[in-house]
């Protein structure tokens, strides 16, 4: 149950968030929140992550990631059914990947681009902009990552 909870919050809360920047910044616009390290700047973005695929011709480009998140969904699902029971943080994490990916496709099939909108930066020096889905991503994978690591030390012990 939680993890469906966090599906569905993960594409809730991304969705609200881009339909916010979009009604309320115009392409490209940035608005200083913390002085030298965070913006709110509306950016879009046609590629993958750090715009890899960006400049592939729009009709293949979005064949290609519907297909690739399908077949990504349907793996999470068959990861999800088998790995679930096996730790209790397996579901959650793939709930976080897999409601991020739908996030961020959602954009793609609706504007043919992924709207990102939180802009780290010191020094100058700026990481690429993101969103909610792209958090949910990250941390579901670090969190599925982590539990695999710390599984396998806990069956290594075991065998012992």
């Amino acid at each position: 149950m939680l993890s469906l909870f966090l599906l569905v919050l993960v594409i809730v809360l991304d969705q609200l968030t881009k339909m916010w920047v979009l009604n309320n910044f115009l392409l490209y616009e940035s608005r200083e929140i913390i002085p030298g390290l965070f913006n709110l700047t509306y950016l879009t973005n046609k590629g993958a992550a750090f715009g890899f695929l960006a400049g592939v011709t729009s009709a293949w480009r979005h064949y290609f990631f519907l297909g690739l998140v399908s077949v990504a969904l349907v793996l999470l699902s068959v990861f999800y059914y088998r790995m679930r029971k096996e730790h209790p943080l397996y579901g959650p994490a793939l709930a976080l990947i897999a409601g991020g990916a739908i996030g961020n496709v959602i954009d793609r099939v609706r504007l043919g681009a992924v709207v990102d909108f939180l802009d780290f930066y010191v020094a100058g020096h700026h990481w690429p902009a993101f969103n909610v889905a792209d958090s949910a991503i990250t941390v579901g994978v670090a969190l599925f990552l982590l539990t695999t690591v710390l599984e396998a030390r806990q069956k290594k012990r075991m065998s012992a």
